[in-house]
């Protein structure tokens, strides 16, 4: 899925997995999402809706820089810190390739397809 990635109007480079739910979030594109920071560990924003999580690949803990989904809330999440212990709750949708400071201070997010 080719996609174009910018933190605060800076290009970042993006990979995202083949799971249903990475397929279904590119749906949704473009967005531009105002991030929050939770637990001085990822930064979040809502999506517009919940994903597609059939077909979920097992758990893994997400890494920095990782793009993840977290089902309950139906919420976007970016790791500037490694995330918690696996949950089958979380989905890793890709990877941004920046670096946690940058990451960990961004407030915009703007994803759409590449052209």
């Amino acid at each position: 899925m080719d996609i174009r990635v910018t933190l605060d109007g800076h290009p970042v480079g993006v990979s995202l997995n083949d799971s249903p739910a990475a397929r279904d979030f590119t749906e949704l594109l473009p967005l531009t999402l105002e991030l929050k920071d939770f637990h001085s560990m990822e930064r979040v924003a809502d999506l517009p809706r919940k994903l597609d999580t059939s077909g979920a690949p097992a758990p893994a803990a997400a890494k920095v820089g990782d793009i993840a989904y977290y089902a309950p809330w139906g919420n976007l999440a970016l790791f500037y810190q490694d995330g918690p212990a696996p949950s089958a709750d979380l989905l890793v949708l890709g990877h941004l390739d920046v670096s946690a400071d940058q990451l960990g201070r961004a407030t915009r997010i703007t994803i759409e397809a590449a052209s």
